[in-house]
C-alpha cells in the first residue's frame, strides 16, 4: 500500500466508525420509541432487551452503512483540503479519483457486506426479532400487586392488600375475591389481618400465606332457583396458605417457521421464487376467470393451460362390451326451446354478433308464461358473473400487490447495496469543494443528502405499491437520482471549480433579462 493510499485510509477509517455508530444508535433508538408501549410492563429480562436489540441492530446495518460512508467521506476529504493536502497531491499530478483510489476499494467492500446483510443476515435476524416481538405481545404485563388499590392481574381473582412493611413480604389488610367458580355458582372471598407474599424459588408460583381472616362461599341464586334458601358458608383461620398459578406470565416460544412466509424474512432467492408462484397465481386467476364466462359464452376460447387433464377416452369397443355406448355416441335429448335458446335462432359462428333485436326475437319464440322466468333467470346469471369478476378482480389486485412487495424487496436489497459506493462520488467531491473538516459542515451536507435518498426511498416505495412505477424501476430511482449528482460534483472538484458560480449566475439572469442594464444606467 503506497503511503497516500495509507495516509486517505487513515484518515477516513476513524470517522467512518464513529459516523456509521452514530448512524446504527439514532436508528436504534427509533425502533425503540416504535416498540416501547409493547416492551414496557412485561418484566422482560436484560438478556431478553440485549438480544432484541442485537437482532434489531443488524437490520438496520445496510441503512447505517450508506450515512456512515457519506458523512467520513466528507469528513476525509473536506480535512485534506482544508490543510492544504490535495491541493499538494494535485500539483504533483495526482488526480481527485486516485487519491480517493483506497476509499473507493473500502466502498466496494462495504456494498458487498450490505449486501450480505441484506441477503443471509437479515432475514435470520428479521426472523428471530419477529417471533420474539410475537412472543412478548402474547405475554401479559408483570404482575404488580400495588397497595390500596384492586389489582386483577392474576386471571379470575381480584386482591386487595391495605399496606405493605418495608421488607416487601408482610402484607395487611388483604381481601381476595375469587371468580374462578362462577360458573358453578360459587363466589369466593377471603380476609386476612396480616400475612406474607412471596414468591417461590423456581418462580412458577406466587404464594400467600395469610393469618387471622375468615372465608366466605356463597351460592349463586340462580344455579339454585327452586330452593326457597341458598348455602353460605363461613370459616375462619389462624392460618391459610394460598397459591397462585404464574404460567401465565412466562415468555413462551412461538415456532419460527410460522413466520418464514414474511417477505423481509427472505433472502433474494426465495424473493425471487415468491415473485414468481405469485405472478403465476395471478395467471392462473386470471385464465380460470376466461374459462368461468365460457360456460355462459360457449362462443369464447378455452384456455387448457391449468385446466387439470382428464382421463383418457374409453375406446369404443370397450364402451360396447360394458353396455355404455348409448351413453357414449347419443346425447341426451333435448327440447325444441332449449336448442332454440343455444343456437339463438341463427348459426353458431353469428352468435358473437348477438344484438338487442336478435335477443328479443330470440325470447319471444319462447311461450308467454316462459318470457319472465327467462329474463330472472338472466339477471341472475348477470348478477352471479358480475360477482365473480368482482371477486377475482380484488383477489388480483391483492396479489398483485403482494408480488409488487416481494419485487421490490428484492431489488432493494441490491440498491442500497450500490448506494454505499455512489455516496463515496457524492461525499468526497463535495468535502473537496466545501473544505471543511471536522464535524460541522459534513455532518450538514451528510444529513441533507442522506434526507434526500431517505425521502426517494420511501417516496418509490409507495408509488411502486400503488402501481405508478414499475417494482424495478422504484427499487433503483433513488440510486439513479444519486449517481448524476455523484457525477457532476466530481466533475466540479476534479476541476477545482465551486459549486455554485455568482458570475455566472449573474450572467445568465441579464441574459434573461436583457432591460435590466439599461434600468440600472437610466
Amino acid at each position: 500500500m503506497k503511503k497516500i493510499d495509507q495516509l486517505v485510509l487513515t484518515s477516513f477509517l476513524p470517522p467512518f466508525v464513529v459516523s456509521f455508530s452514530i448512524a446504527l444508535f439514532v436508528l436504534l433508538m427509533q425502533m425503540i420509541w416504535l416498540y416501547m408501549d409493547e416492551l414496557a410492563g412485561k418484566g422482560l429480562g436484560v438478556f431478553m432487551v440485549a438480544e432484541l436489540l442485537f437482532y434489531r441492530s443488524v437490520g438496520i446495518i445496510p441503512m447505517a452503512l450508506p450515512l456512515g460512508i457519506l458523512l467520513a467521506s466528507v469528513m476525509t476529504m473536506g480535512g485534506l483540503a482544508e490543510h492544504y493536502e490535495m491541493s499538494s497531491m494535485k500539483s504533483a499530478g495526482i488526480s481527485l479519483l486516485r487519491i480517493m483510489r483506497s476509499m473507493l476499494i473500502f466502498g466496494v467492500f462495504a456494498g458487498i457486506f450490505s449486501w450480505y446483510c441484506s441477503n443471509t443476515l437479515i432475514p435470520i435476524a428479521n426472523l428471530k426479532f419477529g417471533s420474539r416481538m410475537f412472543d412478548i405481545k402474547q405475554k401479559k404485563p408483570a404482575l404488580r400487586l400495588e397497595t390500596g388499590v384492586f389489582n386483577d392481574g392474576l386471571e379470575g381473582y381480584a386482591i386487595h392488600i391495605g399496606h405493605r412493611d418495608d421488607d416487601g413480604k408482610t402484607i395487611h389488610d388483604v381481601l381476595i375475591y375469587d371468580h374462578t367458580q362462577t360458573n358453578s355458582g360459587k363466589l369466593t372471598e377471603v380476609t386476612a389481618k396480616s400475612g406474607e407474599l412471596f414468591v417461590a424459588e423456581d418462580g412458577k408460583y406466587l404464594i400467600m400465606r395469610l393469618r387471622d381472616g375468615n372465608q366466605y362461599v356463597e351460592t349463586s341464586a340462580s344455579r339454585m332457583s327452586s330452593q326457597s334458601s341458598y348455602p353460605f358458608v363461613r370459616t375462619g383461620f389462624k392460618e391459610w396458605t394460598k397459591v397462585f398459578d404464574l404460567s401465565e406470565f412466562e415468555l413462551t416460544r412461538t415456532n419460527e417457521d410460522l413466520f418464514k412466509a414474511n417477505r423481509q424474512m427472505m433472502s433474494s432467492t426465495e424473493l425471487r421464487i415468491a415473485a414468481d408462484s405469485i405472478h403465476r397465481e395471478i395467471d392462473k386467476r386470471n385464465k380460470e376467470m376466461a374459462n368461468y364466462l365460457v360456460s355462459y359464452f360457449p362462443f369464447l376460447p378455452t384456455d387448457s393451460t391449468y385446466i387439470p387433464k382428464q382421463e383418457p377416452d374409453i375406446p369404443k369397443e370397450a364402451s360396447k362390451a360394458m353396455g355404455l355406448d348409448s351413453l357414449v355416441t347419443s346425447p341426451p335429448p333435448q327440447s325444441k326451446s332449449v336448442q332454440t335458446l343455444r343456437s339463438g335462432g341463427v348459426p353458431p359462428q353469428r352468435l358473437t354478433g348477438l344484438d338487442m333485436d336478435t335477443v328479443t326475437s330470440l325470447i319471444n319464440t319462447f311461450p308467454i308464461q316462459e318470457r319472465g322466468r327467462i329474463k330472472g333467470r338472466a339477471k341472475s346469471v348477470a348478477r352471479g358473473i358480475l360477482n365473480q369478476a368482482e371477486g377475482a378482480a380484488s383477489s388480483v389486485e391483492r396479489m398483485r400487490e403482494s408480488e409488487v412487495k416481494h419485487i421490490y424487496e428484492l431489488h432493494t436489497k441490491y440498491s442500497i447495496a450500490v448506494a454505499c459506493f455512489i455516496f463515496l462520488f457524492v461525499g468526497g467531491p463535495m468535502g473537496a469543494i466545501v473544505r471543511k473538516g471536522g464535524f460541522g459542515y459534513p455532518i450538514l451536507v451528510s444529513i441533507i443528502f442522506f434526507m434526500i435518498f431517505v425521502v426517494l426511498t420511501i417516496f418509490c416505495r409507495k408509488i411502486a405499491e400503488t402501481f405508478v412505477l414499475p417494482a424495478v424501476v422504484a427499487a433503483w430511482l433513488p440510486c439513479g437520482v444519486l449517481f448524476p449528482m455523484g457525477v457532476f460534483l466530481t466533475f466540479k472538484a476534479m476541476n477545482d471549480s465551486s459549486l455554485l458560480s455568482p458570475d455566472r449566475f449573474i450572467a445568465f439572469v441579464k441574459r434573461i433579462f436583457p432591460t435590466s442594464k439599461k434600468v440600472s444606467q437610466a
